[in-house]
């Protein structure tokens, strides 16, 4: 079956077309806020445009040119864009990375990338970066971002040195490599996928064009720029609809301002989500009884409302009363003006998908790999399916490949074509022809099906199915996301793998176990061993796995107080279990579970 929405003409062909765009129409408007101190600072769209051509004639006195790569080793920052679209406008070529990678990983990918320049954070990077210089023959310059303007290393100092010549920023060509993203490396070393201007521009343009997003959209960005969620399909939306984007370091920090800075958007990946879900549960469950009635009569009356029924003048005072008092304090958690939740990069179970609809909060799931320039289908305006990630983007068509498939047969490999495909894996050409299709496909690895009215769902990945001794295919993905919706579960992993049965890792919540037994003062590892705690987990399991098939079920568990981070390499940049470093540290205690 094949999902096609290909006529279309994108109205930006390279980011540099988009970045002038966003300065000329949006000049006055807040581009991006820092948080100082206490303060939010926020520098206009035209400022970062003075910015920007500071950094690019600082960038053309260290020699970067046409097809030169810069590459970042920083977390989310105000320089981290300004030294980007000064790279583009180099026609340079950006490389991102993480400032908690390994260094085994930053050697490897600014060799393989062949970086002339790199932009490092702080002191501390530079000095990292400065223990692998002697194997690094292309590096030449390390400037660092927070570095004292004196210091003529410094990011300030290269501005400084840039505002003195005028250098006019190149046009890239459509073809040009905007920047090459390196991925996990979770099965092997990073492969680094290279996405030119028009991959990205046109993820944009189909973007900014398939929904309204307001007069005056407000974004919070705290998923990591380095990877290609974040750092192209957020960013360069962004520079598409004028929005106001406040950066934040952590989702910690983005729960704490999101009432001060009022977002109107959002892009999160479920973790998130399924984190504000139980969030607001707990806060309305400290409700009274009547508060907690008037929401559910509230919400009620709200989807009735939304299937176009007419409401009685009765029903409609008791909405607009729960809204008032219960609804919009709930709301206000998020800011009072969330009305986009964009969500990605994993499924989003259905149940916090409605939830958050019921409170006035759009959710629209989307879909997209690294090598596909992170954004490939996304559900309409008004017509979302929770469950699925809708329809493709403008320009982009999806055929469902059956010969690859598990027990259903629905079931395909998801093949993409459109102008998000990759230009290819740097330096990989036997990797590169392994997932590109002699007609122009992606085979991306991932598990789908098409329903009848048009809408993609995921519903497994190839290299995660597997195989019980009955012959049956478990993918194990959406009984994990179903499972996380309990409060007490933070996260877990289904295995099985030529066993008989399924069991599962299971990551406790324990500061919500521990309020749930009365907050007793009892240490982590005495309530996970009380009899109750085991007790609840049983039926936690049961509740969430309801509607899924006999064998996929769950019929033991290892009970954890670990949390999964991205600090122990247990989570991906996206918040995803890293699982092959949970089968190392975990999978004997999981094969103990077969006694």
């Amino acid at each position: 079956m094949l999902l096609d929405s290909t006529v279309y003409t994108p109205r930006f062909s390279n980011l540099g077309e988009l970045f002038q765009y966003a300065v000329e129409t949006y000049a006055d408007r807040r581009a991006f806020g820092v948080l100082r101190g206490k303060e939010w600072a926020w520098t206009t769209y035209a400022e970062l445009s003075e910015l920007v051509a500071r950094c690019r004639a600082g960038l053309s006195l260290l020699g970067v040119g046409r097809g030169d790569r810069v590459a970042v080793i920083a977390d989310n920052r105000l320089e981290w864009v300004i030294a980007a679209h000064a790279t583009f406008q180099r026609r340079a070529i950006y490389v991102p990375m993480f400032e908690a990678q390994h260094d085994a990983e930053l050697k490897y990918i600014l060799s393989d990338s062949g970086a002339k320049v790199c932009f490092v954070a702080t002191s501390a990077v530079a000095a990292r970066v400065g223990s692998l210089r002697e194997d690094l023959l292309d590096l030449q310059h390390v400037v660092v971002m927070e570095g004292a303007p004196e210091d003529p290393s410094s990011f300030s100092a290269l501005c400084a040195q840039g505002a003195e010549r005028a250098i006019t920023a190149r046009t890239p060509s459509p073809s040009d490599v905007a920047t090459i993203i390196y991925t996990s490396g979770t099965t092997g070393e990073p492969k680094g996928v290279r996405l030119t201007h028009a991959n990205l521009a046109s993820n944009a343009s189909a973007l900014s064009e398939m929904r309204d997003y307001g007069p005056d959209p407000r974004n919070m960005a705290f998923l990591p720029w380095a990877h290609v969620f974040g750092g192209c399909v957020e960013l360069n939306l962004a520079f598409a609809v004028g929005a106001s984007v406040a950066i934040c370091k952590n989702a910690d920090q983005l729960f704490e301002e999101m009432p001060r800075v009022r977002p109107t958007m959002l892009y999160a990946v479920p973790r998130i989500w399924q984190q504000i879900y139980h969030d607001i549960q707990r806060d309305l469950a400290k409700e009274p009884d009547v508060s907690r009635n008037m929401f559910d009569q509230g919400l009620r009356l709200r989807a009735k409302q939304k299937r176009g029924e007419r409401l009685r003048l009765s029903e409609k005072m008791l909405m607009n009363l729960a809204e008032r008092v219960v609804i919009s304090k709930l709301k206000a958690r998020l800011g009072g003006r969330l009305r986009l939740a964009l969500s990605g990069a994993a499924p989003l179970p259905a149940e916090v998908a409605e939830f958050l609809d019921s409170l006035g909060v759009t959710v629209l799931e989307g879909y997209g790999l690294t090598e596909s320039s992170g954004s490939t289908t996304t559900n309409p305006l008004g017509a979302a399916r929770f469950g699925s990630v809708g329809k493709p983007l403008l320009g982009t068509s999806i055929r469902i490949d059956k010969s690859l498939a598990g027990d259903d047969p629905r079931d395909g490999e998801i093949v993409i074509y459109g102008p998000g495909v990759m230009a290819g894996y740097h330096n990989r050409p036997e990797d590169t022809a392994a997932v590109l299709t002699a007609d122009g496909g992606l085979r991306t690895g991932d598990i789908g099906r098409i329903d009848d009215d048009g809408y993609l769902h995921i519903t497994g990945r190839l290299k995660d199915l597997y195989k019980l001794n009955s012959g049956r295919y478990v993918a194990p993905v959406p009984l994990e996301e179903q499972l996380k919706l309990s409060p007490f579960i933070s996260n877990c992993m289904v295995y099985g793998a030529g066993q008989a049965y399924n069991v599962a890792l299971i990551v406790a919540d324990v500061p919500a176990l521990q309020a749930y037994f009365g907050g007793d003062g009892r240490p982590p590892q005495e309530v996970l061993a009380d009899r109750r705690t085991r007790r609840l987990f049983e039926e936690e399991i049961l509740k969430c796995s309801r509607d899924f098939r006999t064998f996929e079920l769950v019929r033991n568990f290892w009970l954890e107080m670990e949390p999964c981070t991205r600090e122990n390499g247990m989570l991906t940049a996206t918040f995803k279990l890293k699982r092959q470093a949970a089968l190392k540290r975990y999978e004997g205690r999981l094969l103990s579970l077969y006694g």
